[in-house]
């Protein structure tokens, strides 16, 4: 009987949902042909490229033969990486007018053609409106939570869409313009704290319900008759569970801080098979990618900037103090966006790994083989395949080769506000991520943020033999700031200190300061 009852309730909730079967099937079907599709775009670009043979990457698994390398002796093959104050013709930079005018457009220049591609001039416009709103409590602090929609303008072909949905969440009490974080979130974002319907108003659901199901088979109506304690809504609690203190959603809020959620697989699915959908397929109307288009990290960074389009315009909030957040490749992703879009105002970089913070040059854990395998390099402009390539027109090439490295992506960020965040590998922040190599980065891209007027690290400038301060030990009184915390691989245990950190940059006090 409660079998029938849960089908028939199903039915009534979703209609179609007695085809779950074929529908199973059907994503089984689909997840095949999409690693074929995504076998066949990664072999196009080789082809495009003139690679014959691409190196392997190795193994995360420490039990493997091929497994990384993980000893600190032997992770600095290339320890000469490319000094981000000199110009392509030798002559050394050595004012902030010489790194803006002319160094900082090469190194743009350099990563855009090699390693995460352009956004193109016909990249489309996004509309953005409000699609729901409601009030709720996060914790202590009134929010107003909007779903608000960025509908990519298709025109250019009808048959790919691009909506791009975003969770803003604002405190109701607030003074002044508010600062923003985007962060980068996995699927949809929901409201943080929906408001459960009062017990009346789910009483009269229930009612409808049963009348419904009745109506469908009428030999429910005993069960109902003789069992009328049970209900196919459960009444909520009259108090909507707790947050978690460490919430950082809840930190913000509380902070004073709005925050805007999206999705960047909305903006560019995350897969080879992908590259022909989204807004990269948009703008190559379902065409493969050329070797410096873009790819995906720079797609969600594009999504990104859009999302900065919107905020821009609400009066609520501070143009000026907009940031970017985000963990592992969504960590990739949000420094990419702080180093190419100079309008954010600083960046809370978590966990970034190969392809972020981590330096190409590094034998450490994940390496530049595994981003041009055909399970990543969906990330990269099509040309950083070559730098993979162990037999290839032109000959082969390796990370040495490549004319950047993860220190100037860094120094891009200068002087805004650089939080590069770790966590540890004991807990789960695995050493595939390379902390090591990515503290390496922050001291050599320090010499930028000096030139630009910032404070960098204020451990020197010998990224060779720089070592990391202990666990929890962070440096946090520069514009560029490193933390690296005890937790595992996620940013949260240092939210906190970014508020904090942030907050004093911009010279403000969290609300009843």
């Amino acid at each position: 009987m409660m079998r029938r009852l849960q089908l028939l309730m199903w039915t009534l909730a979703v209609p179609g949902m007695l085809l779950g079967a074929r529908q199973l099937a059907n994503a089984q079907l689909g997840s095949a042909g999409e690693a074929q599709a995504t076998e066949r775009d990664h072999q196009l670009m080789m082809d495009q490229l003139g690679i014959r043979q691409l190196r392997p990457g190795p193994s995360g698994d420490e039990s493997a033969p091929d497994h990384a390398n993980y000893d600190e002796s032997k992770a600095n093959p290339w320890p000469n990486w490319p000094d981000p104050l000199v110009l392509n013709d030798g002559r050394p930079v050595t004012s902030a007018r010489m790194w803006r005018h002319l160094r900082r457009p090469q190194i743009v220049e350099d990563f855009e053609r090699e390693v995460y591609g352009r956004v193109p001039a016909n990249a489309p416009r996004v509309a953005w409106s409000v699609t729901a709103s409601e009030t709720e409590r996060i914790g202590r602090v009134p929010v107003t939570a909007s779903r608000v929609i960025g509908h990519v303008d298709n025109s250019a072909d009808p048959a790919i869409s691009v909506d791009i949905p975003m969770m803003l969440v604002k405190p109701a009490m607030h003074r002044g313009p508010m600062p923003v974080l985007i962060m980068f979130v996995l699927g949809p974002p929901a409201f943080p704290a929906p408001v459960p319907p009062s017990p009346d108003v789910v009483a009269r659901m229930n009612a409808a319900m049963k009348d419904a199901l009745v109506r469908q088979d009428p030999s429910l109506a005993e069960f109902f008759r003789t069992h009328p304690a049970w209900q196919p809504i459960a009444t909520p609690p009259f108090f909507p569970p707790p947050r978690r203190p460490d919430d950082p959603i809840q930190q913000l809020v509380s902070d004073g801080w709005a925050v805007a959620m999206i999705d960047p697989n909305s903006v560019q699915p995350d897969n080879g098979a992908g590259l022909t959908r989204g807004v990269i397929g948009l703008t190559n109307r379902g065409a493969p990618r050329k070797p410096d288009d873009w790819g995906a990290l720079r797609a969600w960074a594009w999504g990104a900037s859009r999302a900065y389009d919107y905020l821009a315009t609400d009066p609520d909030l501070d143009a000026k103090h907009i940031g970017i957040e985000g963990v592992s490749r969504y960590g990739k992703a949000a420094l990419v966006t702080l180093a190419f879009d100079q309008r954010f105002y600083m960046g809370l970089i978590g966990s970034s790994g190969e392809g972020g913070a981590a330096p190409f040059r590094r034998n450490l854990g994940e390496r530049v083989e595994n981003l041009t395998g055909s399970g990543e390099y969906h990330w990269m402009a099509g040309n950083f395949l070559r730098y993979g390539a162990s037999e290839a027109r032109g000959g082969a090439k390796t990370a040495a080769d490549l004319p950047v490295d993860s220190s100037e992506l860094i120094a891009l960020c200068a002087p805004r506000l650089t939080f590069i965040s770790y966590g540890s590998p004991a807990k789960g922040d695995a050493l595939w991520v390379d902390q090591q190599g990515s503290y390496m980065a922050a001291v050599a891209a320090g010499r930028v943020f000096r030139l630009l007027g910032a404070k960098d690290l204020g451990v020197g400038d010998d990224y060779q033999h720089a070592q990391m301060p202990p666990i929890d030990s962070g440096l946090l009184g520069g514009e560029l700031a490193w933390r690296q915390h005890d937790q595992g691989h996620t940013d949260v245990p240092n939210v906190q200190y970014f508020i904090a950190w942030a907050d004093r940059w911009m010279g403000r006090s969290p609300p009843g300061h």
